[in-house]
């Protein structure tokens, strides 16, 4: 199986699992065994691992830098949440301009990294 079919599969295989997951909070809660709004403040933490998910594998620089922005706005939500450091919805905007910075900065380094990966990919 190649680098992208493989990349393509894990995905798939990431989303029925994550899915299952929340079928199976969900049903619990409704058979009253775990109260759901206990854990609802992690939810944030999913667009981290679907972000974590876009930028491993065999992704184009377009999805690397998507997936920085998921991972990216699932910590700042879960942070401003839960009052992490002090940040709240008032005094964290910045926090955009920097990683807009930070994405600007890193997507010709990845378009680059990309396309040299596919032509040996390619070339072989």
């Amino acid at each position: 199986m190649n680098s992208e079919a493989s990349y393509h599969l894990r995905r798939q295989v990431l989303w029925g699992l994550l899915l299952v997951g929340l079928g199976t909070a969900f049903l619990l809660d409704q058979m009253h065994i775990i109260e759901i709004t206990d854990y609802w403040h992690y939810a944030p933490l999913l667009l981290v691992l679907a972000g974590i998910n876009q930028t491993i594998g065999y992704p184009s620089a377009g999805e690397f830098s998507r997936g920085l922005w998921n991972v990216f706005i699932g910590l700042y939500l879960f942070a401003v949440l839960e009052g992490l450091f002090g940040l709240t919805w008032s005094n964290s905007w910045p926090l955009f301009i920097i990683i807009s910075g930070v994405t600007m900065a890193i997507r010709p380094i990845a378009a680059r990294r990309f396309n040299l990966q596919r032509e040996r990919h390619h070339g072989e």
